[in-house]
């Protein structure tokens, strides 16, 4: 640990963050609404814990939704001493527990992971004679994975694309990753809960690794996740939860904000702190996001308004041609700007455009940094290491690999060269790993579209920017049947389209413009955003 004291780390939190950060025994719940400083005062809760010597660092466990948070929390924790403290997704730490204890049972290896489950897929589904297109094919995948995450049978699931035949390519499916000993990242979740549940020598061991458990995005948390976790706490409560029912966006992937809501109920003891001071987006913005949600507030911590611009057009190719001229004039970085869409489908003439006009762009979510060649090439030679050790560093050993694929350490490097960076700069973040552990986490950021951030516009879907901000933001299309989208027909199902929303609107620090088409009804939401918006 560093030097810090107690009271500096506390002093560099507000009031509601330092009695948060404070409550380190028990269970703690922590409300943390959008720019209200969350990761701030999750690390330094855990650095007061550790200074204070109520908390272990070797003994604690961090666990996030996704490998870009765990990252962040990573780096903050480092910076401020705590470099000992586990930082995982629970995806990361369910793999890592099997690989270290798996052969303690079984006197063999575990399984292989299986990082992409398409071409199995692909595979049972043309076996069954189901003649899947590749759209349908990545439906069908992102049904398995549900049914996995919610502990569901097969049988039991209703709506499938493939309606009757869907427990007939589970069940092959299944049976193809058994013959080859291989596991996807949710077998990961269960046979890891699974051996420590039926492990009590197992569990034993992991009671003693492990005492104060934190646990960042509660709200997105699924039930095969929650039950990972109450295995994990066995009969313990030293648990903090931190999360936002307000930003629970995720539901078509199993989470759900229960777990998070009923926390109080489950642990009676449990204290529970709100963190609703914005400190990310200008008053205006936050008028906006309020406008959406009036009945759980944020405090508007910036004294500036903030510019926030509606605007109207034609049609979709018109708005593309104005966002794009007004992204070409603009004096912020091109790191600081994001275009969101509801849907994929809306960014492809943002693309063309922006190709055009030769501005550089990143497209978040679609996996495009892990398809090029030379990361794809790269990525089969580090795992290779595994199969021979020769006793030299990972660094050493990750240039010689990549040197041959066009990676170089001089300044002036190609673009190829500077995609490879990645390689170290992951190894840089991690600290000192074993090789295992890097491997580990390459497939993570891989599962998880955990892609370096370039000097770029980003352009994205709503969903793939939680946990993201960006100096000016361009919300494109929100018309009905976007907003909501038109398959949302329960109250439930509209009331995470209006939280999807209200996502969108909190990533913007100083300037959000939000644009709509003359030509489709209005968003039936875009009442409580102009309501809210004083010129």
């Amino acid at each position: 640990m560093s030097e810090l004291s107690a009271q500096s780390i506390l002093s560099a939190l507000d009031e509601d963050q330092a009695q948060a950060a404070q409550a380190l025994r028990g269970p703690v719940a922590i409300i943390a609404g959008p720019g209200s400083g969350k990761t701030r005062t999750v690390s330094h809760r855990i650095a007061y814990g550790i200074t204070t010597g109520v908390f272990n660092p070797s003994k604690t466990l961090a666990l996030t939704y996704t490998n870009r948070a765990a990252a962040e929390l990573r780096l903050r924790l480092r910076q401020l001493g705590a470099r000992s403290v586990q930082v995982r997704t629970f995806h990361s730490a369910a793999l890592g527990q099997l690989q270290y204890f798996w052969p303690q049972i079984t006197g063999f290896a575990a399984p292989k992971l299986l990082t992409s489950k398409r071409s199995l897929v692909a595979e049972a589904a043309n076996e069954l004679k189901l003649g899947l297109t590749e759209g349908k094919l990545q439906e069908v995948i992102s049904e398995i994975e549900y049914l996995s995450y919610t502990m569901t049978q097969p049988e039991d699931f209703e709506g499938s694309l493939l309606a009757g035949k869907l427990p007939d390519l589970v069940a092959r499916f299944r049976s193809l990753k058994a013959e080859r000993r291989l596991i996807d990242w949710e077998d990961a979740l269960l046979l890891c809960t699974g051996m420590l549940r039926n492990e009590p020598r197992i569990m034993a061991q992991f009671e003693q690794q492990y005492r104060h458990f934190t646990v960042d995005e509660y709200q997105d948390i699924s039930p095969l996740q929650q039950a990972l976790l109450e295995t994990w706490l066995a009969d313990r409560d030293e648990v903090c939860v931190v999360g936002d029912p307000r930003q629970t966006i995720y539901s078509f992937t199993g989470a759900t904000s229960e777990f998070l809501l009923s926390f109080p109920a489950r642990f009676e003891s449990a204290e529970i702190f709100q963190l609703n001071k914005n400190y990310r987006s200008g008053q205006d913005i936050v008028a906006c996001a309020n406008g959406l949600l009036p009945e759980s507030p944020l405090e508007p911590v910036k004294t500036t308004k903030g510019s926030v611009v509606f605007t109207e057009h034609p049609s979709a190719a018109t708005e593309a041609d104005a966002v794009v001229a007004e992204i070409s004039r603009s004096s912020s970085p091109r790191a600081e700007i994001a275009v969101l869409a509801r849907t994929n489908s809306q960014l492809a003439g943002l693309e063309e455009r922006l190709l055009a006009a030769g501005i550089p762009f990143q497209v978040r979510g679609q996996g495009r940094f892990f398809a090029r060649p030379e990361i794809r090439q790269a990525t089969m030679a580090v795992r290779a290491l595994s199969l021979a050790d020769s006793g030299q560093g990972l660094e050493v050993q990750l240039a010689e690999i990549l040197r041959p694929l066009g990676w170089s350490a001089s300044i002036t490097q190609t673009e190829i060269s500077k995609s490879l960076n990645w390689f170290f700069d992951v190894l840089e973040e991690l600290g000192d790993p074993s090789l295992e552990e890097y491997l580990r986490e390459l497939d993570e950021r891989e599962r998880s579209g955990h892609e370096p951030v370039q000097d770029a516009i980003t352009l994205a879907t709503i969903h793939g920017t939680k946990g993201l901000e960006w100096n000016e933001v361009y919300l494109v299309g929100v018309n009905d049947g976007l907003y909501p989208i038109s398959h949302a027909k329960t109250d439930s199902e509209k009331a995470e389209e209006r939280r999807l929303l209200y996502v969108a609107v909190t990533r913007a620090k100083q300037r959000l413009v939000i644009s709509s088409l003359g030509s489709k009804p209005s968003s039936p939401f875009m009442k409580d955003l102009l309501g809210s918006h004083n010129p």
